[in-house]
C-alpha cells in the first residue's frame, strides 16, 4: 500500500519533467512527428548571468513545463565554461554548428523558435517578464 502511495505522489512530477533534447536531429524529428516548434536556447548554464535568470524564473516553473510539453520540442544550446560542467565533443560541435546557424552575433541568452524544418519562426531574449507572459510573449513570435 505504501508503494502505490509513493508512486501516486511521484508520478505528477514526471508529468512536469522537462525534456531538453541533447540531439538536434532527435528534436527536429520529434517536433515533425508531434507538429510542434523547436524552441531553441543559447544559454551560458554556468556564466551567463540572464541565462541562469531565465533558467530560474521561466525554464524550472512548473507552469512553463506544463506549456512546453504542449506547445514546443525543447533544445538548449548550451556553452559552459566550468570545467565540471564540460559538455561531449559532439554535443559541443551541434551547439557550434547551431550557433554559426542561427546565432552568427552570440547573443546570450537568445531563445529561438523554429518550425521543424529549421526556418525560423522569430527570436527574443529575455526581459523579466513573469512566466505567463513569457509564455504569450514566445507564442506570439
Amino acid at each position: 500500500m505504501k508503494r502505490i502511495f509513493y508512486i501516486a505522489l511521484l508520478l505528477p512530477l514526471g508529468l512536469l519533467a522537462q525534456n531538453w533534447q541533447t540531439d538536434f536531429a532527435a528534436a527536429t524529428s520529434k517536433a515533425n512527428s508531434e507538429q510542434k516548434n523547436i524552441l531553441l536556447v543559447f544559454s551560458g548554464s554556468d556564466w551567463c548571468a540572464p541565462c541562469i535568470k531565465l533558467d530560474r524564473k521561466i525554464w524550472s516553473t512548473p507552469i512553463f513545463k506544463k506549456a512546453a510539453a504542449k506547445n514546443w520540442v525543447l533544445y538548449r544550446a548550451d556553452f559552459p565554461k566550468k570545467k565540471k560542467n564540460k559538455l561531449k565533443a559532439e554535443v559541443l560541435n551541434q551547439n557550434k554548428t547551431l550557433a554559426e546557424k542561427y546565432n552568427s552575433k552570440g547573443y546570450f541568452p537568445l531563445v529561438v523558435v523554429l518550425r521543424p524544418n529549421g526556418t525560423v519562426v522569430g527570436t527574443t531574449g529575455f526581459n523579466g517578464m513573469d512566466v505567463e507572459s513569457y509564455i504569450e510573449h514566445l507564442k506570439s513570435l
